[in-house]
């Protein structure tokens, strides 16, 4: 890492709604999250990672009706359906938080009441369209073709008593906010988009309902409930502990808070970079330091959505493929923040042509040139040409830097342009030539450590990003110790020691195209 190294980092993805499962877009924020912290917990900083379940709403509750369940049954079985789906793709959160639990409930009902003591909440008469899929209100100047601008699907026009949140009083203090923290919203297209929508006039936020019950009683009248988002943004204090009786969660809390970053799809950076930095004022509470909104992934008939009913499952992916495989697509097709096309034909693709045709060729013919050529033991290392040594120094100088600006895809695509210098360098160097060369032992065994030792540094710069491979290639190379117990110090040239046994193993990355039809994309 670089002096910018901060001592901790709280990186949080949106809480799900768990009306019914997710979907590969969900997949793309929370692995994209996990391999932000699974980077700084290498790095030695302590890191706290918070996912979670959104689990109020009107939406939940006819959902839960038509299936004849209770809405807390219901929800805690999609919640656990979630959990499993995490374990599966391997990622590593710190926390669930559920928003049914009681200790997010109180810490809601707290910050409303205060808020309305305040009088930054107030009781009116609302009157508008809502689109309950997507649980937004919307003003008519805002509907497409008087359906909702997000999903398509038609809209109610709800007449009711409702609390409102003053967003109109705040907007001044954070517009200036947004200018002497441009950092804050990222990327720079999403920072513009919320400026603009700033400028252009904030109406006053309903924050309560009273046509259901599932949700977090409005703590002074029982007649309303709290509206599903100020609800949900909420999860990022209790989930850390804001709020608790427990001195070690609130001592947690004061350590990590302020969030790092808020991950977020693009379509609802609103609410994480105007409403919830507007609820944090209000309150007293520091604002976080970043609100990332990426890129949606898209289908040829449109963005991903469970509203829209075009859903890929991760987890049939990650069966069919393997974890790695997804994970790395999501993480190295799209960049991060950018829209970009989703099919399996492209993670076919990037699986044979990057993990199988480079990565995975690399390990293979550098065992396979140890067993041959060293009698199956890693070669003592000696003075070599530098090629590989400056290789790695570049993968680990550039995925860093792409890293601390949240350029996941390029941080990967530094860690295999490595490997593909290092296959290109097998090429040059031809071991098989030096074999037969009078006095070439020395040069050979070069060669085949610096091979063996820049496959080590790259497993590590992989590790936050894959979950099996990286192990595996350690493994091979006869390294005992467990990836998982590496740190920023095995990124350093010269880390493996001469004399190991290899174990060499199956190919790491089989090619897909070669397993049979029943693998093909489909």
């Amino acid at each position: 890492m670089t002096e910018r190294q901060p001592k901790t980092f709280y990186v949080t993805t949106p809480i799900y709604y768990p009306d019914s499962d997710l979907h590969i877009g969900h997949a793309y924020t929370t692995v994209a999250a996990d391999a932000l912290a699974r980077w700084y917990r290498l790095h030695g900083v302590d890191t706290f990672f918070l996912t979670g379940t959104d689990e109020h709403g009107q939406k939940i509750e006819r959902r839960a009706g038509e299936l004849g369940r209770d809405p807390g049954e219901f929800v805690t079985e999609m919640a656990g359906r979630i959990q499993d789906l995490w374990r599966r793709l391997g990622v590593s959160y710190d926390a669930f938080i559920r928003t049914s639990d009681p200790r997010h409930q109180r810490v809601v009902q707290m910050i409303f009441e205060k808020l309305h003591r305040q009088g930054d909440i107030y009781r009116s008469r609302y009157e508008g369209w809502y689109c309950t899929p997507c649980e937004t209100f919307w003003l008519e100047r805002q509907l497409a073709e008087g359906s909702c601008p997000d999903c398509g699907r038609p809209v109610e026009l709800l007449q009711e008593e409702a609390y409102f949140l003053r967003l109109s009083g705040y907007a001044d203090r954070l517009l200036d906010h947004i200018r002497r923290h441009p950092e804050f919203i990222q990327p720079a297209s999403r920072r513009n988009e919320m400026v603009n929508f700033v400028l252009s006039g904030l109406e006053d936020l309903c924050v309560s309902r009273t046509t259901f019950s599932w949700g977090v009683p409005v703590p002074f009248d029982s007649r309303h409930v709290v509206y599903v988002w100020f609800d949900a943004l909420i999860n990022y204090l209790s989930g850390l502990g804001y709020g608790s009786d427990d001195p070690l969660e609130r001592a947690r809390f004061e350590r990590f808070w302020p969030a790092d970053v808020h991950l977020v799809g693009k379509e609802i950076v609103r609410f994480h970079a105007v409403i919830w930095p507007i609820v944090l004022m209000a309150a007293g509470i520091e604002l976080p330091r970043k609100v990332f909104g990426h890129g949606w992934l898209i289908l040829e008939d449109g963005k991903i959505s469970k509203s829209r009913g075009n859903v890929v499952d991760p987890g049939t992916l990650a069966d069919r493929y393997g974890v790695d495989a997804v994970r790395y697509y999501l993480l190295r097709e799209i960049a991060f923040g950018a829209d970009g096309y989703y099919s399996e034909a492209a993670l076919v693709h990037r699986t044979d042509a990057d993990l199988a045709n480079d990565l995975g060729n690399l390990l293979s013919r550098t065992t396979a040139m140890i067993e041959r050529f060293s009698g199956g033991r890693i070669p003592e290392p000696r003075p070599g040409d530098g090629v590989l040594r400056e290789a790695a120094a570049r993968a680990v100088r550039e995925t860093t830097t792409a890293m601390e600006n949240l350029e996941l895809s390029a941080a990967l695509g530094a860690v295999l342009e490595a490997a593909r210098r290092a296959n290109k360098y097998i090429e040059e160097q031809a071991p098989w030539e030096l074999a037969r060369l009078p006095g070439g032992g020395d040069r050979l065994a070069a060669v085949l450590y610096d091979l063996a030792e820049l496959l080590r540094v790259l497993a590590v710069l992989l590790s936050p990003f894959l979950v099996v491979a990286p192990g595996a290639i350690w493994e091979q190379l006869g390294i005992a110790r467990p990836i998982g117990q590496a740190g920023a110090a095995d990124l350093a040239w010269g880390g493996l020691p001469g004399g190991l046994p290899i174990r060499r193993g199956l190919p790491l990355f089989p090619r897909i195209l070669s397993r049979g039809s029943a693998n093909a994309p489909r």
